[in-house]
């Protein structure tokens, strides 16, 4: 049996989207089950389905590896310390492999800076022309 990676299964539900074979580019018959309307929308909430995925997946592994890691008491002192020592926003975020919001979120927490501070808003990274 042959493998089918992501890519491979949207251009197969694409072309069936299509009405064509997927291997051979022929039209399919009119009679066949993939040429009714319900099949057709499912194909497209699938193929829907997996460029979603793999766009999630796409964006988990341009994270840092320690998105969503609980922040240790000693993690938080040498966060502080860094701030109050005039590291950058970037710096500390690369230090402790965590994204620019989640470093400005945890210093509003422990009351190091306020919400009106933050050069982060609803995502991960610093507001374009701003300099965190």
């Amino acid at each position: 049996m042959a493998k089918v990676d992501s890519k491979r299964a949207q251009s197969v539900l694409t072309a069936l989207i299509d009405g064509v074979h997927p291997e051979t580019g022929a039209e399919l018959a009119e009679e066949s089950v993939l040429q009714d309307v319900v099949v057709v929308r499912s194909l497209l909430i699938a193929r829907g389905a997996l460029e979603a995925a793999e766009a999630r997946t796409a964006r988990r592994a341009s994270l840092p590896r320690g998105v969503g890691r609980t922040w240790s008491a000693d993690e938080e002192r040498e966060l502080i310390d860094a701030f109050k020592a005039g590291q950058s926003i970037n710096k500390i975020a690369a230090d402790h492999s965590r994204t620019l919001r989640a470093i400005e979120a945890r210093l509003e927490r422990l009351g190091q800076i306020t919400a009106a501070q933050r050069f982060t808003s609803n995502n991960f990274f610093a507001d374009p022309g701003q300099k965190p």
